[in-house]
């Protein structure tokens, strides 16, 4: 039996921030540590058309899969265009990038870890 228990949100109690370091993208937590949820936390990202998010690092793997749209992830030396129901492991330390080049915005989940994550920009 678990200590935790069971949360439901409605997708109109989750707040969207934008994220400080790349302009049209926008975070919002579906569910985390202060929801009880003792492993893991679930994030939503928009990434506007025309958007991009710079090269960075995470301390913390990163599990995503696309909601919405057609864009492009950089993972390490690789570029994958990426669309609806693909699934990507992005490692912890591991350079990566988005950049969506389509007039249509795009979405997806992200699954992390709880604890820590030290976002590290990479210098060009």
């Amino acid at each position: 039996m678990s200590d935790t228990d069971p949360v439901l949100k409605r997708s109109d109690e989750i707040d969207y921030d934008s994220v400080d370091a790349a302009e049209g993208m926008r975070k919002g937590v579906l569910i985390d540590d202060s929801d009880g949820a003792p492993n893991f936390a679930i994030r939503r990202f928009e990434l506007d058309a025309g958007a991009e998010v710079p090269e960075h690092t995470n301390e913390i793997e990163h599990e995503q899969y696309v909601l919405a749209g057609e864009y492009v992830v950089g993972i390490g030396d690789e570029e994958y265009t990426v669309s609806a129901g693909d699934s990507l492991l992005i490692p912890a330390g591991v350079v990566h990038w988005y950049r969506n080049e389509g007039d249509q915005p795009g979405a997806f989940i992200c699954a992390v870890p709880n604890g820590d994550d030290a976002i590290e920009l990479v210098e060009e």
